[in-house]
């Protein structure tokens, strides 16, 4: 086989994997918006193939409409609140469009991987890698299913944050697969076969990192970020108070406020982190480097912003694609360094 061809489909894959990437990014920020609308619970029913279309007459607006009148949310928050069939088209754009998004990027992850396993195109030993990237793309909108309907049982008027960091971390799981896979590959049309290693300190510093991304997703899913509107003090104190009646484990997984306080300062844990596995990974990928120090840099402050503003809209989304952002990075620093071991 002609050397350029065969170097050349490895780059080709590659490419449609970062592709991907970007597509898996900007369904985290509008999954964000989703979210800080309180738009998730919107549509009541999971219809993978006909639910992407929208409602297309005044009457099937107002049967979306009533089916969200029965739920907790609506019972309790929206409907006192005097939400009516404008208020609602609103919500349920955003969240129609996060779950199309959610449809368009299986078909462009399922699609061209056909293809590629058509033309024999997949190089040796990435076919079952590729099978797991599109595995995890299908469980992703299983959780998002089990997230939702979690907030539609009973009273709830918002979904389990347990399911909403699953959703979330299963997304952001699958962006740093994708970078790590497209990066062998690209490491591949080079001739270099040889695949990056992961290594303890990627490890450590991706356990670190995913503590971190669960706290935030908590806070996100509780709503505690709205716990406290000063930095680096909470209610005038370091450490705020907090409900530990049913034992500090569970006011570490359930209490707004120490939640957003151990959001708040394990962060500074995770910069620690992540400044030394840049040092490390500088003298190999300065690139790779630049972007985590830029990546967790321009969170910390985004973080900030965010409480100091009241979590105003578009601080909060921007701190939530950084971090999907920091989690890429991450991924290509850890990479690097699996390269020189």
């Amino acid at each position: 086989m002609d050397s350029s061809i065969s170097q050349s489909r490895p780059r080709a894959i590659a490419t449609w994997l970062f592709v991907v990437a970007a597509m898996v990014v900007l369904m985290v920020s509008v999954g964000g918006i989703t979210r800080l609308t309180e738009s998730g619970l919107s549509i009541t029913q999971w219809k993978p193939i006909t639910g992407a279309i929208p409602p297309l007459t005044q009457a099937d607006w107002q049967a979306q409409f009533d089916l969200y009148k029965a739920t907790g949310e609506y019972r309790n928050v929206s409907g006192p609140a005097g939400m009516d069939l404008e208020a609602f088209k609103f919500i349920f754009f955003w969240e129609w469009f996060h779950r199309l998004l959610g449809r368009l990027i299986g078909l462009a992850f399922a699609l061209p991987l056909a293809w590629f396993w058509i033309r024999k195109a997949i190089p040796q030993g990435y076919k079952p890698r590729l099978l797991a990237l599109l595995a995890l793309g299908g469980l992703q909108g299983v959780f998002g299913w089990f997230m939702v309907r979690s907030g539609l049982a009973g009273t709830m008027t918002d979904v389990s944050h347990f399911w909403l960091s699953i959703h979330l971390l299963t997304a952001l799981i699958t962006l740093a697969g994708l970078i790590w896979t497209a990066l062998d590959l690209r490491q591949h049309a080079t001739g270099k076969v040889v695949l990056a290693r992961w290594t303890k300190m990627a490890s450590g510093v991706g356990a670190i990192l995913f503590i971190q991304l669960l706290l935030g997703a908590w806070v996100a899913g509780l709503n505690a970020g709205l716990a406290s509107d000063t930095w680096p003090l909470m209610q005038g104190r370091l450490v705020p108070e907090f409900n530990d009646g049913k034992g500090l484990f569970h006011a570490a997984t359930h209490d707004p406020f120490l939640i957003h306080f151990l959001h708040r300062w394990w962060a500074w844990v995770a910069v620690a982190a992540l400044v030394v596995m840049a040092r490390k990974v500088k003298p190999i990928e300065r690139k790779a480097s630049v972007a985590i120090h830029s990546a967790f840099g321009t969170q910390i402050l985004l973080g900030i912003a965010t409480v100091m503003t009241g979590v105003a809209l578009w601080v909060a989304v921007a701190h939530q694609v950084v971090g999907a952002l920091l989690v890429a990075s991450f991924a290509w620093g850890a990479h690097a360094l699996g390269r020189r071991a």
